[in-house]
């Protein structure tokens, strides 16, 4: 089974330059847990994983100024197999809207894939 979270929208001061931590950026974050689950059927929130406290653990790490996307993608994937026992692998995105490049056109985007060992 896999829950995922999309397009989570998050503002921000990430990012290695003075401008980034200033004026900040726009994030959207994307999370898909695999989780293992004994029961075939669901019916209980036990027996899953709630979405509501992936997010507020998303949230609590995107309000925290990180330097660098790869740590912040890092850092979730870690928390979320440390806190929820039932979660096997854990797939998350960041993309950061705009850059601060001159002439530069789109977004940028740092993922990872982590499993439990």
């Amino acid at each position: 089974m896999r829950i995922s979270l999309t397009n989570l929208e998050f503002y921000g001061y990430h990012g290695l330059y003075e401008e980034e931590k200033k004026i900040g950026n726009t994030f959207f974050v994307d999370v898909h847990v695999e989780l293992l689950s004994k029961d075939t059927i669901i019916d209980h929130i036990n027996q899953t994983i709630d979405y509501v406290d992936v997010y507020n653990l998303v949230r609590s790490i995107m309000l925290v100024p990180t330097p660098l996307l790869e740590t912040l993608v890092g850092t979730i994937a870690h928390q979320i197999l440390e806190k929820f026992p039932m979660a096997i692998k854990v797939q998350v995105a960041i993309t950061k809207q705009k850059l601060p490049i001159a002439q530069f056109e789109g977004n940028t985007t740092v993922s990872i894939e982590k499993s439990r060992n």
